[in-house]
């Protein structure tokens, strides 16, 4: 008894009650079960009571066990709930599928007994009592079904009663209704004989009457017997259609190249041609070829289109010269168009063929326009071409709408578009070009007494009159109605910024190339031919200007035209970013001006090097003679500086006044001391005294304060020459550096740099840096002397005053 009380058995146990009390007719083992009602096993009785069971529970278990004893009655609940729902379904599935097994077996049955009845009146018994047992309710025979089999036995013997008369009636009719089928063929046989016969007669009333459908149709009827009998007991009703047909073929020939007969005419006989097995397509061939021919006379020749305007193709304006050439041009597309309709009419397998003809006149039309826009035209002419070509494409999409045509004349213009935007741009750096190349032919010619001045201000308007311009252009085409530049407005807009960020890249590469920072390639020749060998530094020096005139103005200004006429598109993809970057394009520039700058200075430079260089290679100055007068290499020094000014006044702006005197620079103390320690020890008389001086020359220059001598150069009068003085003379002090002297080249050398003072102080900004490196070259030079002894003071000066008179004489002051 102990081992049924083991928590495992209790629930198996507790079933087997439970489907012992349901099914158990016998009433005494549920008074068993009620007398249990006071234990924990009640719950599977009838009488079970929920209060007195929970009150029983929580006497007798902890919350622990209650939470046991939740968790075991829910998963309990859940397995009682799917065995019945499996209870449920596995019967009520058996059920249904013996009720789909009977139904079928009675629609098999009485399907084999109506395909076995042949005559009217026995279906209709048939049906009388069949459907008797058809349309009953199958729901109430899966209910109910006692009694089925009697009646299927009932049905059977019906249907093989209407079997049996069936076949009754069928024996005693069969004889009859054989020969009246038998009489019925040889009725129609005869009717066919006496057609073939009567053949030739009706081919000749169609021939007369021209009823030539009815002729094709009564030929092709009798081609079947022909083909079996013609040459035996037809032969001569053969012949005489064969001639009829011939003359027949001969007209729908005639009728179908003939350009009077309407084009339902001509697409009937190509109809009837392919019924009679007429090799049609050599007549197709042959129109096809007819329309390939008429596309020469349809493409637009250059010269009809050289003088056509958006005006002369307007029907508002009055009479234009170039209105007859294009009204003929019209009628003959019209001509072409109506010829297509036809053709397809005819051949409407030909649909391939004549999207083919139609593209190709497309793609020619285009073709000349491209070749149109590359020279210099403007886009009322541009809008005069493009609207001949879309009406043609509208003319052409009315018969052929299957070709697209309007979707493919959008490819082709993209290309005439972007091509027409890129060669006006490509005329307006060529315009730009030329303005600046003026400056050689001006500075050789002197015809003009600014000539760079009169440069940059041509070149100034042809960068900003000549954008605005070209945007003026292109707004037009925006503003047209057309609708080939209607789907197109996105892409142009796209092109325009596109081609204005290309436009100022290639712009400075040609500014370098004509400065000549870049080396030219094949197609660039003629502009470094035109402009001659070498390039001329006041070109640099209007490239430079011109290079802060566009990052200063013309950006900004070109910039603002765009965002108000041609802000949108979006046709090359947001993902590509902006098409025209302003700020791009004014950091090129600003670089490009710099670096321009700085190649003028270098070049001015590099050419007064050159002479002071001769200057100190050409003679011994170990055996230089005393010197009596400046030497001449410093007014060709002043002549090459007075050029520069002459070319940076004409250019440059002036700057603010703020000259460095020697008293308000850094250094100028230590530097006058070095130059009273000079003076004072250039008196002595012997060399070593002389080689003291420069040993205390040295000691003074360690204390002394560095002068900053190489600035950054600015776009001012004074800050370009001043850079320019600074350079040459640092040269000047490298060469002296390379030089032995004797005591008179030494000398010499003293008496040019001292005259230099003055000229120098009145055209540079910079006077401190300037005394500065004139000391440094007569110190370089007395580094490099072999016997250091100055020039006595009042020698130096009367021979700087003599030259300096004579120099102003040749100088006059400018007011």
């Amino acid at each position: 008894m102990g081992t049924e009380d083991v928590p495992l058995d209790d629930k198996a146990k507790r079933m087997r009650d439970l489907l012992s009390s349901f099914y158990s007719p016998d009433p005494s083992s549920t008074n068993d079960a009620s007398s249990n009602h006071g234990s924990l096993d009640a719950i599977d009785t009838t009488s079970f009571d929920a209060d007195q069971y929970m009150n029983l529970l929580i006497r007798k278990s902890n919350l622990e066990a209650l939470l046991q004893r939740h968790v075991e009655m829910a998963a309990e609940i859940k397995n009682i709930d799917t065995d019945l729902q499996m209870l449920v379904y596995e019967n009520y599935n058996k059920f249904i599928s013996a009720t789909d097994a009977i139904k079928r077996k009675i629609f098999d049955v009485v399907a084999t007994v109506v395909c076995s009845i042949k005559l009217s009146g026995l279906l209709k018994f048939a049906h009388k009592h069949c459907f008797l047992y058809w349309n009953f309710d199958f729901n109430r025979m899966k209910s109910n079904i006692v009694g089925m089999e009697t009646n299927m036995d009932h049905l059977l013997d019906k249907i093989m009663s209407v079997q049996s008369k069936s076949d009754g009636v069928n024996t005693s009719l069969f004889e009859k209704r054989e020969h009246i089928e038998k009489l019925h063929r040889t009725r129609n046989l005869l009717r066919k004989v006496q057609f073939i016969y009567d053949l030739p007669v009706r081919l000749e009333k169609c021939i007369k009457s021209e009823a030539y459908a009815d002729a094709v149709k009564f030929y092709t009827g009798a081609m079947p017997i022909f083909k079996a009998y013609g040459d035996s007991s037809f032969q001569d009703c053969k012949q005489a259609s064969e001639e009829a047909i011939a003359i027949i073929v001969k007209n729908l020939q005639g009728k179908l190249f003939s350009d009077s007969e309407s084009i339902q005419a001509r697409a009937e006989a190509a109809v009837l041609l392919k019924q009679l097995d007429f090799p049609v397509d050599s007549l197709q061939a042959k129109l096809l070829e007819k329309l390939e021919q008429s596309l020469g006379d349809l493409q637009l020749k250059p010269d009809e289109i050289e003088n056509v305007s958006v005006e002369s193709n307007d029907p508002k304006q009055g009479e234009v010269s170039d209105s007859i050439p294009i009204a003929a041009h019209e009628g003959s597309v019209l001509g072409f168009a109506e010829a297509i309709r036809a053709y397809r009419v005819i051949f409407p397998d030909s649909e391939g063929q004549l999207t083919k003809l139609a593209q190709d006149l497309v793609v020619k039309h285009f073709e000349t326009t491209q070749q149109y826009v590359k020279g210099r035209i403007s886009s009322g002419n541009l809008l005069g071409v493009l609207r001949i070509i879309w009406t043609d494409v509208l003319l052409m999409d009315e018969v052929l709408s299957e070709a697209v045509l309007p979707g493919f004349s959008l490819e082709a213009a993209q290309v005439a578009l972007k091509q027409y935007v890129a060669s006006t741009f490509s005329y307006l750096l060529r315009d730009i070009s030329d303005a600046l190349l003026r400056v050689n032919v001006s500075s050789k010619e002197a015809a003009e007494e600014l000539p760079l001045q009169v440069a940059l201000e041509a070149s100034k308007k042809a960068v900003l009159q000549g954008s605005m311009d070209v945007l003026l252009d292109f707004r037009k085409l925006l503003d047209d109605d057309l609708g080939l530049l209607v789907q197109l407005r996105d892409f142009i807009i796209d092109w325009v910024q596109e081609g204005f960020q290309d436009f100022f890249r290639a712009l400075d590469d040609r500014f370098l190339l004509l400065s000549g920072r870049k080396s030219s390639s094949s197609q660039d020749q003629d502009l470094t031919g035109a402009h001659g060998e070498k390039v001329l530094a006041g070109l640099v020096l209007v490239l430079a200007q011109l290079s802060v005139f566009i990052e200063q103005t013309a950006v900004p200004r070109i910039t603002e035209e765009i965002a108000a006429s041609f802000s949108g598109g979006g046709g090359r993809g947001y993902e590509n970013g902006p098409a025209f970057v302003p700020g791009e394009i004014c950091r090129i520039f600003r670089s490009a001006g710099e670096k321009l700058l700085l190649h003028y200075t270098k070049m001015r430079t590099q050419k007064v090097s050159t002479l002071l260089r001769k200057r100190f290679t050409t003679p011994n100055w170990v055996k230089h003679k005393e010197p009596r007068e400046v030497h001449m290499f410093v007014d060709l020094f002043l002549q090459e500086l007075k050029e520069i000014g002459s070319e940076v006044r004409q250019i440059l702006p002036q700057g603010l006044s703020r000259k460095h005197r020697r008293s308000d620079s850094n250094g100028s103390t230590a530097s006058s001391r070095s130059n009273q320690l000079r003076d004072d020890k250039m008196t002595r008389s012997n060399t070593q005294r002389a080689r003291s001086q420069l040993l205390e020359t040295h000691l003074a220059k360690l204390f002394k304060q560095k002068v900053e001598i190489f600035t950054k150069v600015e776009y001012t009068q004074e800050s370009v020459v001043t850079t320019i003085v600074k350079l040459c003379l640092k040269s000047l002090q490298e060469f002296a550096r390379l030089q032995t002297f004797n005591r008179s080249g030494f000398q010499q050398i003293q008496l040019d740099i001292q005259f230099l003072r003055t000229p120098l102080k009145e055209t540079v900004e910079d006077e401190a840096a300037i005394d500065f490196l004139l000391d440094e070259v007569i110190v370089a030079a007395s580094e490099r002397c072999l016997d250091p002894i100055p020039l006595e003071p009042p020698i130096l000066d009367r021979l700087i005053q003599a030259k300096l008179a004579k120099w102003k004489e040749q100088n006059p002051v400018t007011p």
